[in-house]
């Protein structure tokens, strides 16, 4: 794949597009920071020393769900990292004049361009007739993204000369070393997503979280009232069930008590009690199979990380990874916030994504629309 990085373009006076990837957790109406923040700045930072004019865009949530907001405090958050503007519009007057007035070394931050109904309709539409018409080129930093079929992600590289930031060419480098070692890999796989999840079934599995459980219905057990709370994950029931000699299923999982954690075998289900953990004899199981490993992706939360008391399975097997010898990819929102949780150092982890669903997806061998575009753009 011959993708064109910005590191060695003349930049002096000309005006970028940059697609980045901000998109966040929001908590009582306040916008979480994240490690994507600061990275991205990293990019933005090298445009602007450059002498580059820079347009940044970027989206939050979807239309209709709670965290669809702005991109103020998003802005404000950047800020802390690398100097930008922020207009409260996306091709409106007040961004197209705030884009003319830019001068060589700023950067303009866009608002949420999945308020225009544009970002969903693709083709040559006047979202990318405006901006193109005042861009001179399109830096995508976003592999998280790519594998949205959008307006912002593939529409630009159509009409301008297209390249990858700094963010997304150290996200391809170090995802291909587990591309290219799939077979010998071991996949890691929890937290609530599971259709993010099944793309990369065929590998070497050990299941957690949500969907361990979901993988226990497959071979079988009865979980009584739990099945209830996973019925609109039931539907990936088959898909698992061909999958399944791929899948170390948990010997043990951990319910909650009166609050209290208490291990039980699966020999023991249904459980009257909710399961928030996977259990100590799975944990020690799981942690033989790391030490074996020579390429090691983890992806999700084990456990239920928000109590302190079903936090163990996370923490223990994510240490166990961090003392391995094997090349790591840590992977996904909640994976990187529990290695802040535990205070598990960073550089004791081969690399650590800023992806999720596109990494899967990438992993697995299928096409992303983000890539393709780049590769068969302007």
């Amino acid at each position: 794949m011959s993708l064109q990085t910005i590191k060695n373009l003349d930049l002096k006076g000309k005006v970028v597009i940059l697609r980045i990837d901000i998109n966040t957790e929001i908590i009582k109406g306040k916008v979480q920071d994240n490690p994507r923040f600061k990275a991205h700045s990293e990019t933005i930072n090298f445009l602007k020393k450059k002498k580059a004019k820079v347009i940044i865009l970027a989206h939050q949530g979807n239309p209709g769900e709670h965290d669809f907001t702005s991109l103020e405090q998003h802005a404000k958050i950047i800020n802390k990292y690398t100097k930008i503007k922020f207009v409260k519009d996306i091709i409106g007057e007040k961004s197209i004049n705030s884009i003319q007035n830019l001068k060589n070394g700023e950067a303009l931050l866009l608002d949420n361009v999945r308020f225009l109904k544009e970002e969903f309709n693709l083709g040559n539409n006047k979202f990318v007739k405006i901006l193109s018409g005042m861009a001179d080129m399109f830096v995508m930093d976003a592999f998280s993204v790519c594998h949205r079929n959008q307006t912002s992600i593939i529409s630009f590289p159509r009409l301008l000369p297209s390249y990858i930031g700094l963010v997304m060419e150290n996200e391809l480098n170090n995802i291909e070393r587990v591309k290219k070692n799939t077979k010998n890999a071991l996949f890691i796989l929890g937290g609530v997503k599971v259709k993010d999840l099944v793309p990369i079934l065929k590998n070497n599995v050990l299941s957690t979280g949500t969907f361990s459980l979901l993988c226990l219905i497959a071979k079988g057990y009865s979980l009584g009232k739990e099945k209830e709370i996973l019925k609109n994950d039931l539907k990936y029931i088959s898909v698992i069930k061909k999958n399944i000699k791929n899948i170390n299923i948990p010997v043990d999982l951990a319910i909650s008590v009166n609050g209290k954690r208490k291990n039980i075998s699966i020999d023991n289900l249904p459980s009257k009690y909710p399961i928030y953990d996977v259990g100590d004899k799975t944990i020690e199981s799981y942690n033989k199979e790391i030490k074996k490993a020579k390429v090691i992706f983890f992806k999700g939360a084990v456990g239920k990380i928000s109590d302190k008391n079903f936090q163990k399975g996370t923490k223990e097997i994510l240490k166990s990874i961090s003392r391995s010898k094997s090349f790591s990819v840590i992977s996904g929102g909640s994976s990187a916030s529990s290695i802040d949780k535990f205070k598990i150092s960073k550089n004791s982890f081969s690399y650590i994504s800023l992806s999720g669903g596109a990494l899967i997806h990438y992993l697995a061998g299928e096409k992303l629309p983000g890539l393709e575009a780049l590769t068969k753009g302007k």
